[in-house]
């Protein structure tokens, strides 16, 4: 079949669909001798290995139920598992019913996605925001709307404007998502009055909220903020964590709570996409968890990344020019940079040139923008590896200043 008889028969995403900007710019940093801020990854040299291969020791009891088909809404013991150990973030012990195991988060956001689009449906995200969270939208045929972030997160006060603007304009307005955390890629956290402004603001339009929350558990100063769905008397928020950024990502186990009526559409979804998650992967996480080394490995991977973020903090202040702009987040992976009057993109090409990678900045801006700053990940990278990409950039920019 000719490649133009198959774009004929190509669907309206089909046709449409377009590369990770990200990764399609991440192919470039494969280099020999890359140092790369770029891909939000955990630091391998911490995964606890030796504690999950104990846990595989399930295999040995409970092998012929592991290695069998499991119920799409996930393995039973890990979501008692979770349901108790997320109830003090949670407001309460959440019901089996309104959770849901995936496939990781970014799972989460398609089938939440199937469930709530139509093609030109209009989505609430901040701006800048998490780049999957948009391709992943967007393939279920979502528009985008941008609410600008400060120090404080979403700048929930502009939301009843916006929303009636839409509205004027007989746009179907689905959803609200934020990354309340450590946002990715700006690392601010929506505080805690501006979490009760947008649930009131969506709770006055009829609106859910997709709270998206991978890096909630990793908070290295200061004290947890609550969680919007604790807060949440009317049902209308949804809520996905993920074990991508505690234990490994490998694992591609993640979860997400909320009313029971929704949860059920998402897994029916799930039933025609890939039938359950790993039921394997399942079982070894709730084994890990049950033996307890997910409690004590908390402390560790906190103190481990607070060390690194304070290491990129220090490169940064001493190897950067002074007019670059970024804030030390108080958690999460991420530096986000402003450099005034540099186009990061012509950045990134000077920094690969160097030896040096980072994520520009109009990746995280769906409504186009953010030329002038980066995102750059502190948790991958060595120590060593910190002082000396920091050097590289700051010779990158002095090419491009040339």
């Amino acid at each position: 079949m000719s490649a133009q008889m198959w774009e004929s028969l190509y669907s309206e995403v089909g046709r449409t669909l377009q590369p990770s900007p990200i990764r399609e710019l991440l192919k470039l940093t494969k280099k020999p001798g890359m140092i790369s801020f770029a891909g939000g990854m955990p630091d391998p040299d911490i995964f606890p290995v030796a504690e999950f291969e104990e846990a595989s020791g399930i295999l040995a009891n409970r092998g012929k139920e592991i290695l069998q088909y499991g119920a799409t809404e996930g393995y039973e013991p890990l979501k008692a598992f979770l349901a108790e150990w997320m109830a003090p973030r949670m407001g309460r012990v959440t019901a089996s019913e309104e959770m849901c195991i995936t496939t990781g988060s970014q799972q989460v956001m398609d089938l939440f996605a199937a469930v709530m689009l139509d093609p030109g449906d209009v989505v609430i995200v901040e701006a800048p925001t998490y780049p999957g969270a948009l391709h992943s939208l967007k393939n279920r045929g979502a528009r985008f709307v941008s609410v600008p972030c400060d120090a404080e997160g979403m700048q929930v006060d502009l939301l009843p404007g916006i929303i009636e603007s839409l509205r004027k304009e007989d746009k179907k307005v689905k959803f609200i998502y934020s990354i309340v955390n450590f946002q990715n890629p700006s690392g601010v956290t929506l505080s805690a009055a501006r979490r009760r402004t947008l649930l009131e603001t969506a709770c006055k339009y009829g609106l859910p909220i997709f709270e998206d929350d991978p890096y909630g558990h990793l908070r290295f100063d200061g004290e947890h903020e609550p969680t919007i769905f604790s807060m949440d008397k009317e049902g209308i928020v949804l809520y996905a964590c993920s074990f991508s950024k505690i234990l490994a990502p490998g694992t591609r186990v993640a979860w997400v709570v909320g009313p029971k009526d929704i949860i059920r559409k998402m897994v029916m979804v799930k039933q025609g996409s890939d039938l359950c998650t790993s039921v394997v992967a399942q079982a070894l996480v709730y084994e890990y968890c049950r033996l307890g080394h997910l409690d004590g490995f908390l402390p560790k991977i906190l103190s481990h990344y607070r060390h690194k973020r304070d290491g990129m903090a220090k490169a940064f202040r001493e190897y950067l020019p002074e007019k670059t702009e970024y804030a030390v987040p108080q958690g999460g992976f991420f530096f986000w940079l402003r450099l005034p009057g540099i186009d990061t993109k012509e950045l990134f090409y000077k920094a690969v040139d160097r030896g040096v990678a980072f994520v520009i900045g109009e990746s995280f801006f769906p409504g186009g923008g953010g030329n002038e700053f980066a995102r750059t990940c502190f948790t991958f990278a060595s120590e060593t590896e910190c002082e000396e990409g920091a050097k590289r950039l700051a010779l990158a920019i002095g090419d491009l200043e040339k």
